[in-house]
């Protein structure tokens, strides 16, 4: 599933949202310099949010249609999984991920990001979370049981939010950044916001994600179309609240 974003990179780097520029300024403000490594870098998504603040960054994919996209985008980027990526002796002032460290191993993860990190250094994995409107997401849920009843996605049950199951996640991240040989006790970060959506701004960000990517068309069709439905009975738009998390520990001086 890692590598099934990479179907339609065009769509995703125009339909995903990008990151807080809040978040952006407090990494490189507890950030010793401006070199970056981008882990699972994507179409480049932050990586040009960085290099639009004065960074350097260098972006680590595993999927080569993303990293081509990317490159293409003005981003430098390297074709690995970040646990088999070679630094050839290559150290960073930060390391961040966003929308990407689940998909790396929890304990070779954090201690790799620790051996390229220079004195200082910071570890910064991050990513959005949010909670449909009411209306549709009842819509969304009915059409993707009906399409996807055998999904390893699932659904998030009525006791658990997303909210929720990201702050499991990065919770364990967490954890992960605190077994690592040099890393500092992680900080989690919180950053609110919200963006209107049109309809067809929202049906177009839908199958970039993780649930959909791998849908047969003529079911990812069907799903966007009661989706769509929900939309319009909103009057066309809505207003969807945001959540971006983070976790980010500072190795240490020695």
């Amino acid at each position: 599933m890692a590598e099934s974003f990479g179907v339609d990179p065009e769509r995703y780097d125009r339909a995903r949202p990008p990151y807080p520029a809040a978040l952006v300024e407090r990494i490189l403000a507890a950030s010793p310099g401006r070199d970056l490594l981008d882990v699972g870098c994507g179409t480049g998504i932050e990586a040009r949010q960085f290099q639009a603040a004065g960074c350097d960054v260098l972006g680590v994919d595993p999927d080569a249609r993303m990293a081509a996209f990317a490159r293409e985008s003005g981003v430098d980027v390297e074709v690995a999984t970040f646990e088999d990526w070679d630094p050839a002796g290559r150290t960073f002032d930060a390391v961040v991920a966003g929308q990407a460290w689940h998909w790396v191993d929890p304990v070779r993860g954090p201690a790799k990001a620790a051996e390229v990190l220079r004195p200082g250094g910071l570890l910064a994995v991050f990513g959005h979370v949010y909670a449909m409107p009411p209306g549709i997401a009842e819509a969304y849920a009915t059409a993707f049981r009906r399409v996807a009843p055998d999904s390893p996605m699932g659904l998030p049950n009525a006791e658990r939010t997303a909210l929720d199951i990201y702050r499991t996640m990065f919770a364990a991240a967490a954890d992960g950044m605190r077994r690592a040989d040099g890393l500092g006790e992680p900080e989690q970060w919180r950053f609110d916001w919200e963006h209107t959506y049109t309809r067809d701004e929202w049906l177009d960000l839908l199958p970039t994600t993780g649930g959909l990517t791998r849908l047969p068309a003529d079911k990812l069709a069907e799903l966007l179309a009661d989706v769509g439905a929900a939309v319009d009975r909103l009057g066309g738009e809505f207003t969807l609240q945001y959540t971006t998390l983070a976790a980010v520990a500072a190795l240490q001086w020695s």
